[in-house]
């Protein structure tokens, strides 16, 4: 199929595409900034800027596309609800679809299926009652914001589209989401119940949000609206007892429901609502919960330490040169962005193999660095990966990845790091180390682009 993605950069986005990919699918991801886009999607596909917010139709809009993954919308969690925020939030998710569905009005043909994200905020606080698809909606902020956005879900389907909402729960994932923000003070021992720690919490794994996504795509009785929840939810208590748990750290630290709500405002309901969300409707039409119990899903999440960065990107070149170049460590230096001064020292061999060991220096904002990497795992014209052994990070280990594809090559960067500080150093740093991470992997693929793309031979001689 080709589809067409939305907030591919998300969490549930990054851990859709390679599902996506290895099921044979095209994938065009539709972003507000191509260049970030570049070096956060998992793997290479056509990218084209897009604005939600704007109304325009675009003149490059691809034809022939057979579904449409909706996920596009500003985070409800990455501040306080001021009237500036709480509109881009509705704006982000309502006039989005909108605009969306706009783009197919002068296409030669419409897409068979259409799945759209919604959440569970559609719904009022159900305890101690259980939510299903037709039970009715809340009045507060979330619940007009998923009203509204779920009736332009729904023109879709008013014009002959196959249409499907998935009432996202809390969402659990790695390097991502609520589970980001929670596991750090977790980690420190500095995690308890909120509130009264008797809410009910509705939540999913991103994996299977992705797997209930390719589930949509595939079979024609899913529509309408579907409760993307685990079919075992839990009590606040019960969840941060099973984090504190799985992490061998004590959970004594409660905050109160008037500490939360002075601290977040209206944005509290996020984290005080109780709604106990059926999982049937999925389970009915056959679904599999990969992780279907909460202990399990937060033992995943828990044993990945540190981040990971992992992009593609496709050059029309035959393998074996490319591979060629980018094993040849000198040029790394034509691959690295001129503000961080970086400069090869030393190299063990005089080829690269196995065992190389790479000295360098850099500056990084003005902080003169020393680094030492040792190439491992060589595969020659399919991978090698490189281990810093001495330098800034905790851990790094970069795997280099080549495959022949459409008659070229992809290049594919696995980057899994750690910072210094153990949490705390992670809280204050990462932000910033991952900023600088995407500049340089930016840099990088617009040099791979000039230098295999845009005049191959001479930008290499």
């Amino acid at each position: 199929m080709k589809i067409l993605v939305t907030g591919a950069t998300g969490l549930a986005g990054r851990n859709l595409l390679p599902l996506l990919k290895d099921n044979g699918h095209e994938v065009i991801a539709l972003t507000r900034n191509t260049d970030t886009a570049g070096v956060r999607l998992p793997i290479a596909c056509q990218v084209i800027h897009w604005d939600p917010t704007d109304n325009t139709l675009l003149p490059n809009f691809p034809e022939n596309i057979d579904a449409v993954i909706h996920l596009c919308g500003e985070g409800i969690a990455d501040g306080r609800w001021t009237r500036k925020r709480k509109q881009a939030i509705y704006d982000s998710r309502v006039f989005s679809t909108r605009n969306l569905l706009n783009l197919f009005s002068k296409s030669k043909s419409l897409p068979k299926v259409w799945v759209s994200a919604s959440a569970i905020g559609y719904y009022k606080s159900s305890d101690p009652s259980t939510l299903e698809e037709n039970s009715p909606p809340g009045d507060g902020f979330l619940a007009n914001v998923c009203k509204d956005w779920e009736t332009e879900t729904f023109k879709a389907d008013e014009v002959g589209i196959r249409t499907v909402a998935l009432r996202l729960g809390i969402i659990l994932g790695h390097d991502g989401g609520i589970t980001a923000k929670m596991l750090p003070p977790f980690r420190m021992g500095l995690g308890g119940p909120l509130g009264k720690g008797d809410s009910w919490m509705s939540w999913i794994h991103v994996r299977d949000v992705a797997g209930l996504i390719l589930a949509a795509l595939k079979n024609p009785s899913y529509r309408g609206p579907i409760n993307a929840v685990s079919p075992h939810p839990v009590k606040n208590n019960e969840f941060t007892s099973t984090l504190a748990g799985i992490l061998k750290r004590p959970a004594f630290f409660s905050i109160p429901t008037f500490v939360l709500k002075l601290l977040f405002g209206e944005m509290s309901q996020l984290l005080l609502v109780s709604q106990n969300v059926s999982a049937q409707k999925a389970v009915d039409l056959g679904y599999k919960f990969i992780y279907p119990k909460l202990k399990t899903a937060l033992k995943v999440i828990c044993d990945q330490i540190g981040h990971k960065l992992v992009t593609e990107q496709w050059v029309p070149q035959p393998l074996d040169e490319v591979f060629e170049f980018f094993s040849d460590p000198k040029n790394l230096e034509l691959l690295t962005p001129g503000f961080l001064h970086f400069k090869i020292v030393k190299v063990s061999h005089p080829k690269a193999q196995e065992g190389t060991v790479v000295d360098y220096r850099l500056k990084l904002h003005s902080v003169p660095l020393c680094w030492q990497s040792k190439i491992t795992g060589w595969l020659p014209n399919k991978r090698f990966s490189d281990l810093q052994t001495r330098g800034p990070y905790t851990f790094w280990h970069h795997i280099h990845e080549f495959y022949e594809s459409k008659g070229g090559t992809v290049i594919r960067d696995n980057v899994a790091y750690k910072i210094p500080g153990w949490v705390p150093g992670d809280i204050l740093a990462h932000a910033y180390v991952k900023k600088d991470l995407e500049k340089i992997f930016i840099f990088r693929r617009q040099q791979i682009e000039k230098l295999f793309i845009q005049d191959p031979k001479s930008n290499r001689e």
